[in-house]
């Protein structure tokens, strides 16, 4: 495994490069040839650290750390066969080893058989005593193998070892989150900061914790010592700014957002949450130039894009939405949500057959949320397409098969349809699954109260209002 280089390697660098250019060949001990492989691989000059690792095996043929430096460029490239004869080799001269089994487990773990790489590095733990590197590839697989449980554990021996592996702690926050166990990350947390008090990255992420469980309070004290830790922190104050929004400080929220761009280069989510700000301080203007500053820094924020259309969309602007959200559609046209959006400003704009088409893009790009059916099938009744509808309200049903509203729906689809059978059927399934939703569809049922089955219903609540 690569290590990271040292002040006492540049002058090996510089003399290996020197010799790069000429025809002259310096010598240079293993353990430096060691040096120079690792920071050209540390730096991703994988071509220069095979040059290194090639005149290194010329001048030590029997050193075992050059041969795995070499093993360790094959499974880079993918040179499994090859890479397994040479650690072949080098189990028959060292078998005690540890780095013989990480690399065999890196090749394990590059064929996607994660739980024999598991294998191979516990193997690789009881060769050595210094076990940091291993416990964090181990941590690795287990979250290639989803088992959140054990690749928090591995993470956490990380810390142990190293309190300031902030890689390895965000890790473990990570499984804590996966699993949603937010209590177990906030004790977990705590007990950290007990032992590191000045943190900032530990405050940070309890912080968010707190914000997870809507503990604002607790979340905003949090925030204020990772700044206090650290008051260039820029997740700090952004994550401070979300949680002030939270509690209706919009002013308070916008100096969180105005420090990170004094920080530091503007970012397009600075400015989106600034506009948000804005606009629930009923500051339209300042709304508006936020917004479009943040679709001029990232472009393809479709956050930012949303925003702009649903600032003209609330104040019933339709075609100023529109011209929007097509500019969005535009620049990224595989977004479900910018053809979601454009569907529902077709419908405000009760252009149908234009909305009818924005919504099966939607659902085609993977959009299969409750409303986005709902308000479809809407729409295809009111171009009176009531196949579609049918199929649309049939498929919908596979992901929602509890939802009484699609079967009233569907219901309506078969009345309309001269289906009275059908829609008989998904009348009596709709009230199994809620009697009481039948009012909000009274009225369009009466309209087809040529049949008993539907007046029948509706009797009831004359008599009990007589």
């Amino acid at each position: 495994m690569a290590l990271d280089s040292n002040e006492n390697s540049d002058k090996s660098i510089h003399k290996f490069e020197s010799m790069l250019k000429t025809d002259d060949v310096y010598f240079f001990d293993a353990e430096d040839f060691e040096d120079i492989i690792h920071h050209y691989l540390n730096n991703g000059k994988v071509s220069l650290g095979k040059k290194a690792i090639q005149f290194g095996l010329q001048q030590h043929p029997h050193s075992v750390e050059l041969k795995l430096l070499h093993v360790e460029v094959l499974v880079f490239e993918d040179k499994f066969e090859e890479a397994g004869k040479w650690l072949d080799e080098l189990q028959n001269i060292d078998s005690h080893n540890e780095e013989i089994y990480v690399q065999r487990a890196n090749i394990q773990s590059k064929l996607d058989n994660h739980k024999k790489a598991v294998e191979l590095l516990q193997q690789a733990l009881e060769l050595t005593d210094d076990s940091f590197d291993i416990h964090s590839l181990l941590g690795m697989e287990y979250l290639f193998m989803d088992d959140y449980e054990k690749a928090k554990l591995s993470f956490m021996r990380c810390v142990e070892f190293d309190d300031r592996d902030y890689a390895s702690l965000y890790n473990v926050v990570y499984c804590f989150e996966f699993m949603e166990d937010y209590d177990g990350a906030i004790r977990y947390l705590n007990d950290y900061l007990e032992r590191n008090p000045y943190c900032e990255v530990a405050w940070h992420q309890l912080g968010k914790m707190y914000f997870s469980k809507q503990m604002y309070q607790e979340a905003l004290a949090a925030f204020d010592f990772a700044i206090i830790s650290d008051d260039s922190f820029l997740g700090a104050y952004f994550e401070k700014g979300k949680v002030l929004e939270k509690l209706g400080k919009y002013r308070e929220a916008i100096d969180c957002y105005e420090t990170t761009i004094e920080i530091d280069d503007p970012t397009s989510h600075a400015f989106l949450r600034i506009g948000k700000c804005h606009e629930e301080l009923g500051n339209d203007d300042l709304a508006k130039y936020y917004f479009y500053n943040t679709v001029h820094e990232d472009p393809l924020l479709d956050k930012g894009w949303l925003a702009i259309t649903e600032f003209y969309f609330r104040k019933k602007q339709y075609k100023k939405a529109l011209h929007y959200i097509n500019k969005a559609i535009n620049i990224d046209g595989e977004n479900a949500r910018y053809w979601k959006k454009c569907a529902e400003i077709y419908s405000a704009l009760k252009n149908f057959d234009e909305a009818d088409f924005a919504y099966k893009q939607t659902v085609d790009l993977g959009n299969f949320e409750l409303d986005t059916w709902k308000n479809w099938v809407t729409v295809l009744q009111k171009t009176a397409d009531f196949n579609t509808a049918e199929q649309v309200l049939l498929q919908a049903i596979e992901f929602y098969p509890e939802e009484a509203i699609l079967y009233y729906q569907l219901t309506l689809v078969y009345l309309a349809s001269d289906k009275p059978h059908e829609a008989r059927k998904k009348l009596k399934s709709s009230m199994e699954l809620n009697a009481e939703m039948v009012t909000h569809f009274k009225t369009d049922l009466m309209k087809y109260n040529r049949f008993s089955w539907i007046t029948a219903i509706f009797a009831d609540d004359k008599k009990a209002s007589a």
